[in-house]
């Protein structure tokens, strides 16, 4: 008999499970504190259960989260998380210390199928979505690994894969992980990128779940986004960005766009003023990526100093522009760099198959 991975249900589902089996709904709380709030896996310790529901557990449901199949820290203090499903593949998370903030980059998918052509996981190709308790199963080993006293402050959805085509488990996990009896984010706190599926954000309008979100833009003319990111040729910036006007925000928050920046090809002194004029009016905040290299990239990093001039336009135009210098390139842990390539790490490679988004830790 197959066991139930308890990592795949909301708190809310816990009730009703152990109410189905005859005990009270105050039962399936207490469960979901030992499984969310206190990461235990083994049922014989959760003491305030009674005996009988802990050997029906035992029976038929298990905690299982990704296995660490490797730890690689960086010499930035950030750790790639390299984890092993119950198939062989293997997923990437990263631990990224910054200040006062631990945040924790998730994957959503093996490989990923959008084709953005400056991302390493692109060579993968999509092999398959990822579930609910294998998504919020990488929060459950990030924070079950991390020193005493250390406690994970954010989450970002800008692993291995696109969330919106992951819909339906990126919105459950989105629940687990914002559920006061769950992991209790605050959803101010969490990050959901994407690479611009209208479709999908006019869906995730509709759930109320108030988190961050960040659109990975990338060029601000068609031309340009088309060649490296196929995705725009479905649709193009105009229905993007009109998709990005809808989107419901709270008072204090603004939406994120990302940019990596690529030498001679979105770098230009008027690529800054075309963003400026696409954005105008939106409550927005500009990330730009100075590109992270890796083997066999038909791309650059540009000069600091043109980096530090496109920052400089952009807050002319009167946009909120950082740079964000990712974390963990040196073990490939950086935006763009996340990759499993070998079958029991990733899949078999996709030879001429659809590459994914630029997403990875930052």
């Amino acid at each position: 008999m197959s066991h139930s991975n308890l990592l795949d249900s909301t708190p809310d589902e816990l009730v009703t499970l152990v109410e189905g089996w005859g005990e009270p709904g105050y039962r399936g709380r207490q469960l979901a504190s030992w499984v969310y709030a206190k990461g235990v896996r083994d049922f014989s310790v959760m003491s305030n259960l009674p005996r009988s529901l802990r050997e029906r557990l035992a029976a038929e449901a298990v905690v299982a989260p990704p296995e660490v199949a490797e730890r690689l820290p960086s010499r930035d203090g950030s750790t790639k998380l390299v984890l092993r499903l119950a198939d062989g593949r293997r997923i990437h998370a990263v631990v990224m210390p910054d200040e006062d903030r631990l945040t924790v980059c998730v994957s959503c998918q093996v490989g990923c199928g959008f084709g953005c052509t400056f991302c390493l996981t692109g060579t993968m190709g999509l092999v398959r979505n990822l579930t609910v308790g294998e998504i919020v199963g990488q929060v459950w080993v990030a924070r079950a690994i991390l020193p005493p006293g250390a406690r994970l402050t954010h989450v970002v959805f800008m692993g291995m894969g696109e969330p919106l085509a992951n819909y339906a488990a990126t919105v459950k996990a989105l629940r687990v992980l914002t559920h006061p009896a769950g992991f209790g984010f605050s959803p101010r706190r969490i990050t959901v990128s994407t690479v611009g599926l209208v479709h999908g954000l006019t869906r995730l309008a509709r759930e109320d779940l108030r988190v961050n979100l960040a659109v990975s833009l990338h060029a601000a003319t068609d031309e340009v986004r088309s060649r490296l990111m196929p995705i725009n040729r479905g649709g193009g910036l105009d229905d993007l960005l009109a998709a990005c006007r809808r989107f419901p925000l709270t008072m204090r928050q603004r939406m994120t766009f990302e940019y990596a920046l690529l030498d001679g090809v979105n770098d230009h002194p008027d690529d800054a003023r075309r963003l400026v004029r696409r954005l105008q009016g939106l409550r927005s905040k500009v990330n730009l990526i100075p590109f992270n290299a890796w083997e066999g990239a038909a791309f650059r990093r540009p000069p600091t100093e043109r980096i530090l001039a496109f920052q400089r336009l952009l807050l002319e135009g009167g946009l909120t522009a950082t740079v964000r210098w990712s974390k963990g390139e040196d073990v490939g842990a950086a935006c763009g760099q996340l990759h499993s390539p070998e079958r029991g790490e990733g899949g078999p490679p996709h030879g001429g198959g659809r590459s994914p988004r630029g997403a990875a830790a930052s």
